[in-house]
């Protein structure tokens, strides 16, 4: 089969997103950019979002269509949320058809109705791949904390999904797993992509003290702050730390946005923890950079659920790429990616989480070596570097697989 370059046109692939814009999901933007570096045409669907509300741009020669979207809340938000999507994104796809043509439609999920615009444009020969960053059932039961008529639908969308996807790829051992039990793919045909980062993107640079606000330690997070991601287990972890164990020796800087933001504030304002956070909101890599660096130590207080407990986060490969000693609570791919980079504290248990802190406060020495574990793993096996040629695999079989190019 002839390399994508030297093909009579590129091999052409649309990429949808719904639940973050592009170039700041940097998985999905590293997908984009190593598929462009290969000699794809590239488009990408996503929603708009602060910093990136520009309904069309092009960067590094790959073409991003926005379209509006509300954070939803409660069922009847969700689903009015996924129905303007879609409207969205199969608007957009005939866009992108006409301007310069599909050959395939990589759907990022959540949510898992994103096969619907491959099922549109099959007959102009579109064909579908599935990047599975979210497992949607278990997603639907930590949101809503029940089952039900909704949560059997989630699991019939899924594997309708799979059966629409000529290849899959996963972010984990676990989810390809999922992908063979519960999709029935072949295994031949799921491949492991994990969500890496570009070691050069992360750079090492010397801390800036006065992020400390005048304390001795700072505790850094970098992510989403939504229920699922534990930031209410944190601030008790915290309150704990402070209050309970007398370490007023410490502050907390908080990266990130997300629905339960000012939610999260506020509990810390009564808290009367306030002068022991810094809350950035989102905010640039520069500042990203400069907060994880000063850290001492990098948490991860996701609450264990049947969805976090087989998902890969993307800010444990943070710390770990920026040197940082982890604590986190006790998941099966929590621990798959840090080792012992990491302290794993009892399952949501926030008294457990300010103990595994302070231990890690007190020992410089696990400190350091810690931190050289985990860029050595990023360097040996989970970088971006390593997940780029898997990629690359998968295209080439769903392409082997439809006869083209």
């Amino acid at each position: 089969m002839s390399a994508p370059g030297r093909a009579a046109r590129p091999r052409r692939v649309l990429i949808i997103v719904e639940n973050l814009p592009v170039p700041f999901d940097r998985r999905v933007w590293s997908e984009a950019t190593t598929l462009k570096a290969a000699g794809y045409a590239v488009s990408v669907i996503c929603p708009t979002g602060r910093g990136h509300e520009a309904r069309f741009e092009v960067i590094d020669g790959i073409e991003i269509h926005r379209h509006p979207l509300r954070e939803a809340r409660g069922t009847l938000g969700y689903l009015r949320e996924y129905a303007a999507a879609l409207f969205h994104q199969l608007r957009l796809s005939v866009t992108v058809l006409r301007r310069q043509g599909i050959d395939v439609i990589h759907g990022c999920n959540p949510p898992d109705l994103i096969f619907l615009n491959a099922l549109a444009l099959r007959p102009f020969g579109v064909r579908y791949l599935f990047d599975h960053h979210d497992i949607c059932p278990e997603l639907f039961e930590t949101k809503f904390e029940r089952k039900g008529l909704l949560w059997r639908a989630m699991l019939w969308l899924e594997r309708i999904t799979f059966a629409m996807a000529t290849v899959s790829i996963a972010t984990n051992e676990s989810y390809r797993e999922i992908a063979i039990r519960r999709g029935r793919m072949a295994p031949e045909d799921v491949f492991v992509v994990r969500s890496g980062p570009k070691i050069d993107r992360l750079e090492l640079r010397p801390p800036r003290p006065e992020l400390k606000r005048g304390r001795r330690f700072l505790i850094g997070y970098v992510g989403v702050i939504g229920r699922q991601e534990g930031l209410d287990l944190l601030l008790e972890a915290a309150d704990h730390l402070i209050r309970k164990m007398g370490r007023e020796d410490v502050h907390f800087g908080i990266v990130g946005g997300g629905p339960e933001l000012e939610a999260v504030q506020a509990d810390c304002r009564a808290r009367g923890l306030d002068a022991h956070f810094t809350f950035t909101g989102r905010a640039p890599d520069e500042m990203l950079l400069d907060m994880l660096n000063t850290a001492d130590i990098c948490v991860n207080p996701d609450r264990v659920t049947p969805m976090n407990d087989l998902s890969t986060m993307n800010k444990i490969m943070e710390y770990m790429t920026l040197k940082k000693p982890i604590v986190q609570f006790e998941m099966k791919e929590g621990r798959a990616s840090a080792g012992e980079a990491s302290l794993y504290a009892a399952a949501n248990d926030p008294a457990d989480f300010a103990e595994k802190i302070a231990a890690l406060m007190d020992d410089p020495e696990a400190r350091r070596r810690m931190g050289e574990i985990g860029r050595a793993r990023i360097e040996a096996e989970l970088s971006w570097a390593h997940s780029a040629p898997r990629l690359l695999a998968a295209y080439d079989r769903l392409f082997e697989k439809i006869g083209r190019g």
